[in-house]
């Protein structure tokens, strides 16, 4: 069965950075999509980024220009690279994926089949 597994969570200084990974196992991404969500507490899961199987990124408009989404395809590895943190994204942050064959340019949640654990990220102003 499909396994996605965050990690790289932390506390980290506004204006810092922070990875955080997701690792994908018995999951095909063809033509598929993957992305991060986040919740922060007593607020809705809201998405982050995506990336599909062929190439396309979308980013929230809160995290854009400040947040990068990649895939290693070899270590079937999801990264976020998150610089400039600021306090407002303090979050869990949720790995997610499509099933193969439909992949999706939505940062609505009901759009992903697979789901991680989550990994927390805090930023302290």
């Amino acid at each position: 069965q499909v396994q996605l597994v965050e990690s790289g969570g932390g506390s980290v200084q506004a204006g810092g950075s922070l990875r955080v990974s997701c690792a994908a196992s018995e999951y095909t991404y063809r033509s598929a999509s993957m992305a991060w969500f986040r919740q922060a507490p007593g607020k809705a899961r809201e998405g982050v980024a995506l990336i599909s199987s062929y190439g396309h990124t979308r980013y929230a408009e809160p995290v854009n220009g400040r947040f990068t989404i990649s895939y290693d395809n070899a270590k079937k590895t999801l990264y976020l690279q998150m610089n400039n943190l600021k306090p407002e994204d303090t979050a869990m942050y949720y790995c997610a994926a499509t099933q193969s064959g439909r992949w999706s340019l939505s940062l609505n949640a009901a759009s992903y089949h697979y789901w991680g654990q989550g990994t927390q990220v805090t930023v302290s102003s």
